[in-house]
């Protein structure tokens, strides 16, 4: 059969299509997720340490996100998307073999080091591939399926991880865990790549300046690299307490997990309608946040289990608005520099997401987790007031 021009790129975005959703699926079908916690615990670590641990990763996370967005710019970023899984893979290989407080250290820097390898190249490969196949505008709706993809491989791992970890321990589930990673990176070489990494010794701190420079003289880029925190960090933040705000209202422990999957149901929803969300426009993603800040205040402030319907609603609505901030930030980016600034902009998000749980500690300690969340919609609200009230800043790329 003879392939007609207007089939080949169809076929090439199914190719980059289907990798991209077995990847991000792999990626969070990880069986530890569930349970790392209780490994940690069983090995004797205090909550201090167990602490310790968790800083260190985002540490690690914040340390070296911008430089390895830099450095997809400046070599292949499929290279990236192998390795950033085989570092993590061996860090869990750690955590099963020498279950120890110096093992999980590492681990997590493993960890941190192979997730912030991924954070920014993921989406610049996605992006300049889809662009290169005239495809560009299907960006939300391709991130938008593979966010969902990984949200589904997240409620999978959480039901599985109990069964596993009952029959076989955490050998099992790390065992597990490990292969999955090997998977990912397996699943990542299959990602077509066209671009030609810049030449060079010093690519990568030319890469680096670079793209900082754009944000600098582009007043649009910068809007969209500040819009991407502000959307994401808050909820990103309060989904680690959604369990507790599920028990707060009253319902069994045996009961939390169910509501918390109605909780990341809505999430995925909201991930597999962001592609229709691109045609809301910037007054349209402004009521999309404010609704949804109004959502999760209203069904936080409920505290009964009824108003976590309300909750779910808007982990929905902020999950699309998270994937319309991030195809809005691409289409303002240069290729040159992609990678750099979408690492920028998870810079942006991970010292905001610190900020939150700092604020929520506080807020929470003194009026409960359900004033936590209804605290922490505000911030919504205002971004979308700064939607609306503030003219787009255009530039000669920007698209209306």
């Amino acid at each position: 059969m003879t392939l007609t021009p207007a089939r080949v790129p169809d076929l090439r975005v199914r190719r980059l299509t289907s990798t991209l959703y077995g990847y991000a699926f792999l990626e969070d079908f990880v069986l530890l997720y569930p349970v790392y916690a209780l490994l940690f615990s069983d090995t004797g670590l205090t909550v201090w340490q167990i602490s310790s641990l968790f800083a260190l990763w985002s540490v690690t996370g914040v340390l070296l996100e911008v430089p390895s967005g830099a450095w997809a710019d400046a070599v292949s970023r499929r290279l990236l998307l192998w390795l950033g899984p085989l570092l993590t893979a061996a860090g869990f290989a750690l955590w099963v073999l020498l279950p120890s407080y110096g093992a999980f250290a590492l681990g997590f820097v493993l960890w941190g080091a192979g997730g912030a390898l991924s954070s920014g190249a993921l989406e610049a490969l996605v992006y300049d591939e889809l662009e290169r196949l005239d495809a560009a505008e299907r960006y939300a709706r391709v991130m938008g399926r593979a966010r969902a993809a990984g949200l589904v491989a997240v409620m999978a791992a959480m039901g599985l991880a109990g069964p596993v970890l009952a029959w076989g321990g955490h050998a099992a589930v790390g065992t597990a865990s490990v292969l999955v990673c090997l998977a990912t990176a397996a699943t990542a070489t299959r990602f077509p790549e066209h671009r030609t990494p810049a030449p060079g010794h010093d690519s990568w701190t030319a890469t680096l300046r670079a793209g900082l420079a754009e944000a600098r003289a582009d007043r649009s880029v910068r809007g969209a690299l500040l819009l991407v925190p502000a959307v994401s960090a808050v909820w990103g933040a309060l989904d680690e307490y959604t369990p507790l705000l599920v028990r707060d209202t009253g319902v069994a422990d045996g009961t939390v997990p169910c509501l918390l999957l109605l909780i990341w149901a809505g999430a995925t929803a909201g991930s597999l309608l962001a592609g229709e969300g691109e045609r809301l426009g910037t007054r349209g993603l402004a009521a999309l946040l404010a609704g949804a800040g109004l959502a999760l205040a209203a069904g936080s402030a409920a505290g009964t289990p009824a108003g976590l319907l309300l909750v779910a609603l808007a982990f929905g609505g902020f999950q699309a608005a998270t994937v319309l901030a991030d195809a809005r930030l691409q289409r303002r980016i240069e290729d040159t520099g992609r990678a750099t600034l979408t690492s920028v902009a998870g810079l942006g998000t991970e010292l905001a997401t610190i900020t939150v749980f700092g604020g929520y500690a506080l807020v929470a300690a003194h009026g409960g987790h359900g004033t936590a969340f209804t605290v922490f919609a505000l911030p919504y609200l205002v971004t979308a007031v700064l939607l609306m009230l503030l003219r787009p800043l255009r530039s000669r790329r920007e698209i209306p």
